[in-house]
């Protein structure tokens, strides 16, 4: 919906200077109360507080422009009269008018402040459902280029998605403009985003106007202000509204540098890593007592410092439809130092109505973390099925073997920030957009349901 005031060449942001001169007070001709006008001689209309009456402020005598018997009143949430130091100068807010469009037979109504400076000119901050934007009149003209298959508009080194076009009524005004306005006044609106900048015009059969928003927490408002409470909370995203996710790009750039970090430590390793083999046989694996069950291997040198020891068991064919769980130890000569660990290995397989199918491996591999440079032996102690025999296979015993695991992990869990932040901006550009004349075909069903 556009945040653009009904405004004339003097619109928001008019950038000639204005000869400071006293307030001039006059009284309305409609109702009899006082009038003040603030604007000085760039006040053209002014609505009379008491009345609603709009007023000819050119007209020595205040001519009636429009009159109301029964008009439905607003009250502005920053009174008139208000001053505060926004934008690097004093500005006072001089008028108020509340402007609407209506969309598949339901209205949308926002609410438009005039702000004056003497010297600036003149600026608007518009509300909409809570959230706030600060409006200039942009007196260069756009360029619409071409972007895709889609068209956007460029302004400066913003380019601006198309939003919304609706005709956009004048409902009610207060306080003087420096235009003619009345109420009933009504204009074709199209607005224009890059958040936090929104890009609105506003056409008429007689003139073309744009201004440029920008959005603003309602907070800051109220500071400079000095308005009293607190300003209404924001509901739903509103179309030029800075996504709170937007650092996900940012996010994802610093992902990108982590994982080519993780890719140049990887590679050290490999090329670093002893990965040698240190013991490589085939042995009988059997059941039987605690004596007939076992087998060592013959010592080995595990060389350098503190590293990992990798164990590959290769059972070959003979383990078929079967299962045997090795109890191995790993033990230090010089010290009697054993490292514990079991693993279990099976493979089944057969025919059904679907075909051949298997079940496990005739393959394991065991990693034991931290064990220290010494002389070793591999003590392996096999348990079978009752009548089961031995089976033949290969044990191959290997120190310090790289394992991608660890670089996967921590890439892993550099990936779900930026990742989970990407989501999450998804949403918030979904709902803003559900809103615009560009709406997701999602939403749309939503809320046609």
């Amino acid at each position: 919906m556009s945040e653009s005031g009904h405004g004339g060449p003097s619109g928001p942001g008019g950038t000639g200077k204005i000869d400071a001169g006293s307030v001039q007070g006059l009284n309305c001709p409609n109702c009899g109360a006082a009038i003040v006008l603030r604007g000085m001689s760039w006040t053209q209309t002014v609505a009379c507080a008491s009345c609603s009456a709009v007023l000819d402020a050119q007209d020595p005598q205040l001519r009636v422009l429009q009159r109301f018997e029964h008009a439905t009143r607003y009250t502005p949430l920053i009174p008139l009269g208000s001053r505060g130091q926004w934008r690097g100068a004093i500005h006072e807010v001089i008028g108020f008018q509340v402007v609407s469009i209506t969309v598949e037979s339901v209205r949308y109504s926002w609410h438009e402040y005039l702000l004056f400076n003497p010297y600036h000119g003149f600026r608007y901050l518009t509300q909409y459902d809570g959230h706030w934007s600060d409006v200039v009149a942009v007196h260069a003209l756009p360029q619409t280029v071409a972007m895709g298959t889609e068209r956007v508009v460029r302004l400066g080194a913003h380019s601006f998605r198309h939003f919304q076009t609706a005709v956009a009524t004048t409902r009610f005004v207060l306080g003087e403009f420096p235009w003619e306005v009345r109420t009933g006044d009504f204009v074709t609106a199209s607005d224009w985003v890059d958040p936090p900048f929104m890009l609105s015009s506003e056409q008429t059969d007689r003139e073309l106007n744009w201004s440029l928003s920008e959005y603003v927490d309602g907070r800051e408002i109220w500071r400079a202000f000095k308005v009293p409470g607190s300003p209404p909370a924001a509901q739903g995203v509103f179309a030029n509204q800075p996504s709170p996710y937007a650092a996900s790009g940012t996010m994802w750039n610093m992902f990108g540098v982590m994982a080519m970090l993780l890719m140049l430590l990887l590679f050290a390793r490999l090329v670093t890593a002893d990965n040698r083999v240190v013991h490589e046989g085939r042995h009988l694996f059997q059941a039987g007592d605690s004596g007939a069950a076992a087998f060592v291997t013959p010592s080995f040198v595990l060389t350098g410092g503190t590293a990992n020891v990798v164990v590959d068991v290769d059972m070959g064919d003979g383990l078929s439809d079967s299962w045997a769980y090795l109890n191995y130890a790993l033990i230090n000569e010089g010290t009697g130092t054993a490292y514990d660990f079991g693993r279990e290995v099976s493979y089944y397989s057969g025919y059904d109505s679907d075909g051949s199918w298997s079940e496990g491996s005739r393959r394991d591999r065991v990693r034991v973390a931290g064990v220290p440079g010494g002389k070793y032996f591999l003590r392996v102690e096999t348990e079978r099925p009752p009548g089961s025999g031995g089976v033949l296979g290969t044990l191959r015993v290997r120190r310090d073997v790289p394992s991608f695991v660890p670089f996967l992990l921590v890439l892993l869990v550099l990936f779900f920030p930026p990742f989970i932040l990407t989501l999450r901006r998804a949403g918030f550009e979904s709902r803003r957009w559900a809103e615009s004349d560009h709406a997701p075909a999602s939403a749309s069903d939503d809320e046609d349901e």
